[in-house]
């Protein structure tokens, strides 16, 4: 299958109420047991793909290594791949049109894109992040590739759960911007309360990507909230390696 055929694909698997389920992934070993089980789509989480390679999470790993694993999990498996590509190892516009030329070349079909000032504090202003998610999307269309750009914002991770509620309308405010700028998704990691996430389903156009950790509304419940993309971030490689840790121990 054509590339831009399965960009479109990973697309249209993102339904409101009907959420992609999403094992995150750190290695080609570990995508090709989660397509063993019948998998969808394949996404990488960027705090697992760094902690497999003895890297902390925050772009510390080598894009070069990251476009190497990239490659490697996009020929591993027959299905589409997204990257979580963090803030895109740049700031300016220019520089991330290189680098996102150059992750696609690695046969993804989407990536997560973050707004907040990686290895700094707090996010980047709305404007100069779309300006940013603008710049993602002329690469992709300069490879002619219908890249899925999941866009993400730090709004919940970076405040406790108590100020959540307050913070939805900036949320808002920012779906709206970035889909205008070419995005396709909307991440809210670290939301966890189901009327704030129906809050924001309501709110947007996107579909919305929720982080299921430990304590969310199950799949069910998430689906009934307007969720049309679950991801398990990285908790599946911590309980992985919890469980190698343990079996270890053990003997």
């Amino acid at each position: 299958m054509e590339q831009d055929e399965r960009a479109k694909e990973f697309a249209a698997l993102h339904r409101k109420g009907m959420p992609l389920v999403l094992h995150n992934i750190w290695d080609a070993g570990s995508a090709r047991a989660v397509a063993a089980a019948g998998a969808k789509a394949i996404a990488t989480g960027s705090w697992s793909v760094a902690a497999a390679q003895g890297y902390d999470d925050g772009e510390a790993l080598p894009l070069d290594a990251l476009l190497r694993t990239a490659r490697q999990i996009a020929d591993a498996v027959n299905l589409p791949v997204s990257v979580d590509f963090e803030g895109g190892y740049a700031v300016a516009p220019e520089a991330l049109v290189e680098n996102v030329r150059a992750l696609i070349s690695t046969g993804v079909v989407g990536l997560n894109f973050e707004d907040q000032v990686v290895g700094g504090s707090g996010l980047h202003e709305a404007d100069a992040q779309v300006r940013r998610i603008a710049a993602v999307r002329q690469a992709a269309d300069a490879e002619g590739v219908a890249l899925f750009i999941n866009a993400r914002t730090d709004l919940f991770l970076q405040s406790p759960a108590e100020d959540h509620p307050k913070h939805i309308e900036a949320a808002l405010i920012r779906a709206r911007a970035y889909s205008a700028a070419g995005g396709d998704g909307f991440f809210v990691p670290g939301l966890a309360d189901a009327d704030l996430i129906r809050a924001v389903c309501e709110g947007v156009v996107l579909p919305v990507n929720v982080m299921k950790s430990p304590g969310m509304p199950d799949i069910a419940a998430l689906s009934a909230c307007g969720v049309a993309r679950v991801s398990h971030g990285p908790f599946p490689y911590r309980e992985a390696m919890a469980r190698l840790t343990a079996e270890a121990a053990a003997e």
